[in-house]
């Protein structure tokens, strides 16, 4: 099956982190009852894949200022079939930051998260199922702004608040590693 090696990622995933026992729960319930679950197609969400880019030291996290969403997000986007989460956020962190040099820093998903998207256009409100993964940048740090961006920005940890204080964005600069 397509769908179980991201299942075997969110498995382990569980077992390190026990305090996140209903988001994970809802996560996997997902991937096994929507066989496609991986095409943004399906109406009432797919999965996506996440980068929570760090500079080399680690002490700042690359933003974007998302087109569509006007927020300050960590970079990502669809899977569009692919059931790789980890190739699919390094795809997606290449596209849109221009970079093209990095290294996971742990090895497996880093953080989940489920949230809505607004109905835009023809696309109703549906959930993001976001699989995220944490690199490091290990060339040049100077980034390119996409189209899907207003703006990049690498932002220090501790100052991640003062662009967003949404429970994911802080939850993720909670969990990375001093570096």
């Amino acid at each position: 099956m397509h769908r179980q090696p991201l299942l075997d990622q969110l498995a382990d995933y569980a077992a390190k982190h026990p305090d996140e026992t209903e988001t994970v729960g809802r996560f996997i319930d997902f991937v096994r009852t929507e066989g496609d679950c991986f095409e943004r197609s399906l109406a009432v969400g797919h999965v996506t894949g996440s980068a929570w880019i760090v500079n080399a030291d680690g002490s700042q996290v690359l933003l974007t200022h998302h087109r569509k969403l006007d927020r300050w997000l960590q970079l990502g986007g669809h899977a569009d079939g692919d059931p790789d989460m980890f190739a699919v956020a390094l795809k997606e962190a290449r596209e849109e930051s221009g970079l093209s040099d990095f290294a996971a820093v742990i090895e497996g998903i880093f953080d989940l998260d489920i949230h809505p998207i607004p109905a835009r256009k023809s696309d109703p409100e549906h959930l993001h199922y976001d699989v995220r993964y944490l690199f490091r940048a290990t060339g040049a740090t100077d980034y390119v702004v996409s189209d899907e961006s207003h703006d990049l920005r690498w932002v220090p940890l501790d100052e991640v608040t003062t662009l967003t204080t949404e429970d994911s964005m802080t939850r993720m600069v909670r969990k990375t590693p001093g570096l």
